[in-house]
């Protein structure tokens, strides 16, 4: 990989956005990566959950690299309905890898630090969780280029904090601190220093790393579901989900370790 670190260590994946030199801002070979290392993780059973972090940079994402804007936005075909065709393509193909995020079997853990700007906007917002450093500051970039934002914020951010208060963020591109992310539900918890999120995140990871997969699998599953079904839809779904996998090897396990007192081992 070129723009993105991968590693695996103890069931937890660390994806680390790796461009310093730009800011982390995410090239079309970023998006490319992103998508193929969500494609390894979806088939790669000894991994239960996945950090993204900035690494070394300034700002864990400055948004989508100039260069890579103008590529989309500078069409030479000549016809105006295959340049507007090719155009809705690309922009499919740049969604594709943000989707995969929230479309992804494990849990997805955000570490953020310094600018989540624009893209990193649409980066954070399809992760299950999100933590910050309080000098951490978001802001819905694409305004202020005179654009709407086409890669998932609009979608997914009225749907984790007050839709009011992302509809404000949309239209004015102000910035929020960590600490206000934190204050409006943005994120899960701010912290004084990167050396604190990074060990509380792990710490996060960890935990969720050490149950059962199939349920933390099922259980990410049905609550992505819940969210675009009614809660009766849901509940009749949940019962043929449970039905199909509820007589686990890993409930077996489970209770064995109850009745033992000792901590559950469960398998890939």
């Amino acid at each position: 990989m070129e723009t993105l670190l991968f590693s695996i260590q103890n069931h937890i994946a660390q994806i680390i956005i790796n461009r310093p030199h730009k800011a982390n801002a995410l090239d079309a070979k970023s998006w490319e990566e992103l998508q193929l290392i969500f494609e390894q993780i979806n088939d790669d059973d000894t991994i239960r959950v996945v950090i993204i972090s900035g690494g070394d940079s300034k700002h864990f994402c400055a948004g989508i690299d100039l260069s890579l804007l103008m590529s989309v936005t500078q069409n030479t075909l000549s016809c105006e309905g295959k340049k507007r065709e090719r155009l809705r393509k690309q922009i499919i193909d740049l969604q594709s890898p943000i989707n995969a995020i929230e479309n992804c079997t494990k849990p997805v853990l955000m570490a953020i630090h310094g600018g989540c700007i624009g893209a990193g906007v649409d980066l954070i917002c399809a992760a299950d969780m999100r933590y910050c450093t309080n000098d951490a500051y978001f802001t819905i970039k694409e305004i202020d280029m005179g654009m709407v934002a086409d890669l998932g914020t609009l979608q997914r951010l009225p749907k984790l904090i007050n839709p009011s208060i992302a509809r404000e963020l949309a239209f004015t591109g102000r910035a929020v601190s960590g600490t206000e992310a934190q204050q409006i539900g943005l994120v899960n918890k701010a912290f004084e220093t990167r050396a604190e999120l990074e060990q509380y995140v792990w710490e996060i990871a960890t935990q969720i790393a050490s149950k059962s997969p199939i349920a933390i699998r099922g259980t990410k599953h049905i609550l992505n579901y819940s969210l675009e079904h009614s809660t009766k839809d849901s509940l009749e779904y949940m019962a043929t989900w449970n039905a199909a996998m509820l007589l686990s090897n890993d409930l077996q396990e489970a209770f064995l370790a109850q009745t033992q007192k000792r901590s559950a081992k469960f398998e890939d």
